[in-house]
């Protein structure tokens, strides 16, 4: 882990760099991002995991990890194994750039990899953001297309939303990402559950810890809530975009690391 004394210095470095990040929690905003919506009827196959010839991100960038089943986990999965010290914070990955380049510099400061859960449009907008996301180390996953509630579509409609945003994280890095989580609802209906494994996801992420940063509480209050309720194998819900969340992350990386607690990717909490 970092010093406390770099760790405020960075504090102050993120607070500064989020000015005017945009707010985009799960259950505040109903506007849509931009980026068309890339449609797919409900009966066509899933987007491929591995791009055609001459499309992707060039020669250089490696093929990211695609969806794998976990046998003996359920279609949504809420946490990892109670019995290892290991936790996965999991983003959702929307807002300002520099929001974002601050959360993944701070983890990776403190030794930490984290689950990052894009909207559709914002892989379109931020191509070399999300690449960062992979060669950081981090999972990379599907947040849907245009992060609207994802409950309240028909089939048609839904199953869009997650293959549009499937076919962009293909299209930007060679997979369809390794999870999904849908948008603004911490649990997924059946048919929801259902149209994730058409598309190619074996299960749905959830999670046992919202920090509520989204309601934008200050620093502190993220570091309460989620430090009050995580234990072994939890799996925590935060975000880009937020100032607080930037501002918590140093002390609640601190927090972790007095209990023993290790933020991993959720592919490695479950592995």
């Amino acid at each position: 882990m970092i010093p406390i004394d770099r760790r405020r210095a960075l504090r102050a470095a993120a607070g500064a760099a989020v000015t005017g990040a945009l707010a985009t929690g799960c259950t505040d905003r109903t506007d849509r991002v931009s980026g068309a919506p890339g449609s797919v009827p409900p009966g066509s196959r899933p987007p491929s995991s591995v791009p055609p010839h001459g499309r992707g991100t060039g020669p250089a960038a490696r093929t990211a990890p695609a969806p794998r089943r976990f046998p003996g986990q359920p279609a949504e999965i809420a946490h990892g194994p109670r019995d290892r010290a290991r936790v996965a914070l999991t983003f959702h990955g929307q807002g300002d750039p520099a929001t974002a380049t601050a959360v993944l510099t701070e983890a990776e400061r403190a030794g930490a990899r984290i689950t990052v859960l894009a909207v559709g449009g914002w892989v379109d907008e931020h191509p070399a953001l999300v690449r960062r996301v992979l060669d950081g180390g981090h999972d990379l996953g599907n947040h849907t297309l245009h992060h609207t509630d994802i409950s309240a579509m028909d089939e048609t409609e839904a199953y869009a939303e997650i293959t549009g945003c499937a076919e962009r994280l293909r299209r930007h890095t060679g997979s369809i990402g390794t999870w999904f989580r849908p948008s603004r609802t911490q649990h997924a209906t059946p048919l929801v559950q259902r149209l994730a494994r058409r598309a190619g996801y074996p299960h749905v992420l959830s999670y046992d810890v919202d920090s509520l940063d989204f309601t934008s509480p200050g620093a502190p209050a993220v570091v309460r809530t989620v430090t009050g309720q995580i234990r072994n194998g939890s799996v925590v819900s935060l975000h880009f975009g937020y100032a607080d969340t930037v501002a918590a992350l140093p002390a609640l990386l601190d927090a972790l690391e007095r209990r023993g607690l290790r933020a991993v990717t959720t592919t490695e909490l479950l592995t």
